[in-house]
Formats: structure tokens, C-alpha cells, sequence
């Protein structure tokens, strides 16, 4: 019997990947700029135009806050599905970054003394943007190779540590503004154009490893972090999300298929809810480990 799965849309998925898969849900999350509630939508059509104006707003001084998915939203998904009779496996937004995912597990505890006959499922990703959304997608093609439930909850929770992140930024002020930096740090580096390279860490917290002085360099860095940890490049698929830096984000993409022969890379806009915190000209790459090395330790570990 096929299952659903359902995650929310800090996973970054295009519409027309959602679209294009059935039995696939995103949940949509909500922000705040310039005084005004939004909800992103998953299926917008125009996701490049829809980034660049999100992005614009903050270039020009704006401010963003996000929300989470409460567990309210969250059962108002799951219901109908289970209503139905069928089973559903939730992929969720790292808990090192949101409360979304504690938000998940309580409303699938509810929904287990609903529908003790169905299996329901959920996994903390440790992942965020496109990291989230190639968790998605690298599940989704167990489903579709004939995995149930269990099969695909397994491959989920081996895929948690394998699923690497890393990216870079191009404006301290942001990280400074969600305590990732210090005040002096932002300024110094802003001033000597250092550009901070970053991953999300075993907890999927967001941790800065690396300072690189020039653009270039930051995104050659994210091109050497694939090279030391991806494994067989050549033979898995790979995405880049941007803060509207999309000429960036190609350049990267491009380096990967023709220095490492990665066959495809999916190549889209951060959304708000990762964007109000990374700013604009943010890149962030994301790929299978050859094991849990590329998330590195935690600070405190």
C-alpha cells in the first residue's frame, strides 16, 4: 500500500518537483516582514520572482521574523490523510533550528491514540532548505523503488548524519542579528571582506567552521567540502540553494559536473524561512557523506 509523505516548506522543493510527485505534502510555513504576515506557498509558480522581492526588501533594510509549524497545523495535514486509511511518514525541519519538529511528533503522538491501525511515522531531519529537500527527494526514490514505510523510516534515520551540509554567507550583519557572530566580528569582517563558511552540525544546529577572505574563495570552499566529503560524486545527485545569487549558485554547479561528474544538480532560491536569518547571497550546498564526518563534531561535544 503507498504512503504519504509530508514535510513542511522550509524544505525549499520547487513546485513543479511537489507537483510532480504524488502522495507528497509540504506544509506551509509563515513569516513576518515590514509589519506583515506571509505564508509561503509551496506551489507558487514563481518562486524565483517571489525570492527575489523577499530578498530586495531585506537589501533595502527590512527586517524578517519567522514562525513555526505549530501541532495544530501540523494535525490539520496528517488527519485526512490518516482518515483515509492511509499511512504517512513525516520528514521534519531540523530541531537544532525550530520547534517544527517538536511540533511533529506531538501531533503524531495525538494521532496515534486516533488511528492506533495506522502507521505514522516521523523523522527529525537535522536538515534545513534544500538539505530538507534532498532528504525528501532521496526518500521519496525508496518509495517509488517499491520500500514500504518501515523500509524507507529506516533509510530516513541512517540518511540523518550522512546528509551534509554546508554553505556560505555574504552579509555578517544577519548571522550577527541571530547571535551566530559577535558585533565585532560582524564589523571586522565586513571591513575586510571575510566571508564565514558554515555547516549544520550533528544536533543540526548551524555552526560557523571557516573564515575565507573574497567571495570566490568562500565558494571554491563549498566546492572543497564536497571533494573531501561527498561520496561518489559521480554517482549521486546533488542540490545548491541561494539567496538570490543564482549566477553563484551555477558557477558552483557547474564546477561540480565538470570537476567531479556529478550527473544532476538541483539548483533553487532559499526560502524566508532560512533566508530571514542567512540573508541575501547566501549559498548552501548539499549532498550524501561518504559517512558522518562532513556534519563534523558539535562545539560542545
Amino acid at each position: 500500500m503507498a504512503f504519504w509523505i509530508v514535510t513542511d516548506a522550509c524544505c525549499d522543493l520547487p513546485a513543479h518537483y511537489i507537483k510532480k510527485h504524488e502522495n507528497l505534502i509540504v506544509v506551509p510555513m509563515s513569516y513576518q516582514i515590514d509589519g506583515e504576515v506571509k505564508q509561503i506557498d509551496p506551489l507558487d509558480p514563481d518562486t524565483e520572482q517571489t525570492a527575489h522581492d523577499f530578498y530586495q526588501k531585506l537589501e533595502n533594510g527590512s527586517n524578517a521574523t519567522t514562525f513555526q509549524v505549530n501541532e495544530q497545523n501540523w494535525i490539520e495535514h496528517l488527519m485526512p490523510i490518516c482518515s483515509n486509511g492511509d499511512d504517512v511518514l513525516v520528514l521534519a525541519f531540523s530541531s537544532g533550528l525550530s520547534g517544527t519538529c517538536e511540533s511533529a511528533m506531538s501531533a503524531v503522538a495525538q494521532l496515534h491514540e486516533k488511528f492506533p491501525e495506522r502507521k505514522i511515522l516521523a523523522i527529525d531531519t537535522k536538515s534545513a532548505s534544500l538539505g530538507e529537500g534532498l532528504f525528501v527527494h532521496l526518500t521519496i526514490a525508496q518509495r517509488e523503488s517499491g520500500k514500504n514505510i518501515d523500509e524507507c523510516y529506516a533509510f530516513a534515520q541512517n540518511l540523518v548524519p550522512r546528509l551534509i551540509h554546508w554553505f556560505t554567507v555574504d552579509d555578517l550583519h544577519f548571522l550577527r542579528r541571530g547571535g551566530r557572530v559577535s558585533a565585532t566580528s560582524a564589523y571586522l569582517g565586513s571591513i575586510l571582506k571575510i566571508k564565514p563558511v558554515l555547516n549544520v552540525d550533528p544536533k543540526g544546529k548551524l555552526i560557523p567552521r571557516e573564515k575565507v577572505q573574497g567571495r570566490k574563495r568562500s565558494l571554491r570552499a563549498l566546492f572543497e567540502k564536497v571533494q573531501d566529503y561527498a561520496a561518489e560524486p559521480e554517482k549521486q545527485t546533488m542540490f545548491i540553494s541561494h539567496g538570490d545569487c543564482l549566477e553563484d549558485a551555477l558557477w558552483l554547479a557547474d564546477k561540480l559536473k565538470k570537476d567531479l561528474h556529478v550527473p544532476e544538480v538541483m539548483v533553487s532560491p532559499i526560502g524566508p524561512i532560512i533566508g530571514s536569518h542567512s540573508g541575501p547571497r547566501t549559498v548552501a550546498m548539499f549532498f550524501q557523506g561518504k559517512d558522518a564526518a562532513g556534519r563534523m563534531n558539535s562545539p560542545e561535544a
